[in-house]
């Protein structure tokens, strides 16, 4: 189905939609939800680079030793901050990116080149003044704690930016190392404009049954490897989906509830 679609080029993307003011909604979709959704997509083009549709992505996320960038979100607090790297696995281009939660569920995302996945060296200025615009703590003390893989196909309507993101692996970094995926459940994601309603995409979904699914992939995955940590947010998509493997492997797979029932 995706090969069906005419593409569309990163520029065009960008200019039609780069929306780093927005407003996002996360689904968990399996294989089967994934193709109905498709079979009844609105017009749409897929992003397309040098022939390819899906591409690697590589992400590193930074919180303080007392994890505040996910206890902000395990509590619902209405003002909180995401630290990352992230690398586009197929160009190898990386960038630092800081997200903070403005006002009525709006999403702000700001970015600059880096140049070191796994550290924020330089960046660390950049990531301290972002915080501080955002009323975020001061100055925190920011270090390696987790890390998601994935591939990404993003769709461009005329309502919205979608991204479909297979093959999720979360990875506990630390002395401590552990694993976890998805499995071959997609997570769909939309993404419209600060201050604009449910995109056409939404309302699909929502006529087919599926609502909005509160997950992070970073602070979900973080979720599901530290099992001590509050996860009120995550807890119900995490038990209804979760099943664990042997407790030697330390790996964790999402299953659809039709599978786990």
């Amino acid at each position: 189905m995706i090969g069906a679609l005419a593409p569309v080029t990163l520029d065009e993307l960008n200019e039609a939609a780069a929306l780093q003011t927005r407003r996002d909604r996360k689904y968990v979709l399996t294989p089967d939800e994934l193709d109905g959704m498709l079979a009844a997509l609105p017009p749409a083009r897929v992003l397309e680079i040098d022939g390819s549709r899906s591409f690697a992505y590589d992400s590193t996320y930074f919180d303080t030793p007392e994890l505040d960038a996910y206890r902000l979100a395990a509590t619902r607090r209405r003002r909180r901050f995401k630290v990352r790297t992230r690398t586009y696995v197929d160009t190898g281009s990386c960038f630092v990116e800081v997200k903070t939660r403005a006002g009525r569920g709006t999403t702000v995302k700001e970015r600059q080149p880096h140049d070191d996945a796994d550290r924020l060296g330089p960046a660390r200025a950049f990531v301290a003044d972002r915080l501080a615009d955002a009323g975020a703590p001061s100055a925190p003390v920011l270090t390696p704690t987790l890390r998601s893989r994935y591939h990404r196909t993003t769709l461009l309507l005329d309502d919205a930016r979608v991204t479909l993101d297979a093959g999720l692996v979360w990875d506990l970094l630390g002395p401590v190392r552990r694993s976890a995926t998805i499995g071959d459940l997609v997570v769909v994601e939309t993404k419209t404009a600060a201050g604009s309603g449910p995109s056409s995409v939404d309302r699909l979904l929502w006529r087919a049954g599926r609502r909005p699914d509160r997950i992070s992939k970073y602070a979900t995955g973080l979720a599901v490897l530290e099992p001590g940590l509050p996860d009120m947010p995550w807890r119900r998509l995490v038990r209804r989906r979760l099943t664990v493997s042997a407790p030697a492997t330390a790996r964790h797979l999402l299953t659809s509830e039709r599978t786990s029932a």
